[in-house]
């Protein structure tokens, strides 16, 4: 397996995102083959983050593809993006679901009482499980030296580096229109693997009873 290159994620999101399928992520001893990817693409995406254009939590998906974009969650996860594209146009690929291929025993310390399929099945399991956290925001995953490495064998599409098919659906958790299927089948998932995730709709947020900021 080689290290990607920049070049590998200065593509369109939908032509990374599957090709990222049976890819190995490494970080802090722990290395997750994905099996469950979803793309967004900013601007054209009303289901991603960057959708409205520059703020202060997506600032690093409008820059050098090849970075990490780490953000919290529900006030309690962090969940990890590979960014794609060009600078200052928006677009990443989530990590969903992989499989722990090196340092088993420490994921398992990192996610104690969890099946081993279930280590990193989510994105904020994985997160976990890879010990990916605020201070990893922004991380350049192309660097020689960077602590956090992917890597991927050389393979033909639509097939993943084991030879399962790729399987494609709706993004888990999205409501609105950034959950149509059909417009946005932007969920990537390695057939027959354990490890993927469990499609679930996104919840219609209903209008708060007094009128307060998000966060988003």
């Amino acid at each position: 397996m080689n290290e990607v290159t920049r070049d590998f994620f200065a593509r369109p999101v939908l032509q990374v995102a599957p090709e990222l399928l049976g890819c190995t992520v490494s970080h802090a001893g722990v290395t997750v083959r994905l099996t469950e990817v979803e793309a967004y693409d900013g601007s054209n995406d009303p289901g991603s983050h960057a959708f409205r254009g520059v703020t202060a939590r997506t600032r690093v998906m409008f820059g050098e593809p090849g970075h990490l974009y780490v953000y919290f969650t529900y006030g309690m996860h962090w969940c990890a993006n590979l960014v794609c594209g060009s600078s200052g146009v928006a677009s990443g690929v989530l990590m969903r679901a992989g499989e722990v291929v090196d340092g088993l025993d420490l994921a398992r310390s990192r996610r104690a009482g969890v099946r081993d399929r279930d280590l990193a099945r989510g994105p904020a399991r994985l997160a976990k499980t890879l010990a990916l956290g605020r201070d990893d925001n922004g991380v350049d995953v192309c660097s020689p030296s960077g602590a956090f490495v992917v890597r991927a064998p050389f393979r033909d599409p639509p097939t993943g580096s084991s030879g399962a098919r790729v399987r494609t659906g709706p993004r888990v958790g999205i409501s609105g229109l950034g959950g149509d299927a059909t417009a946005y089948p932007w969920r990537f998932w390695l057939e027959g693997e354990a490890t993927v995730s469990v499609y679930r709709e996104g919840a219609v947020r209903r209008p708060r009873a007094v009128d307060q900021p998000t966060g988003r």
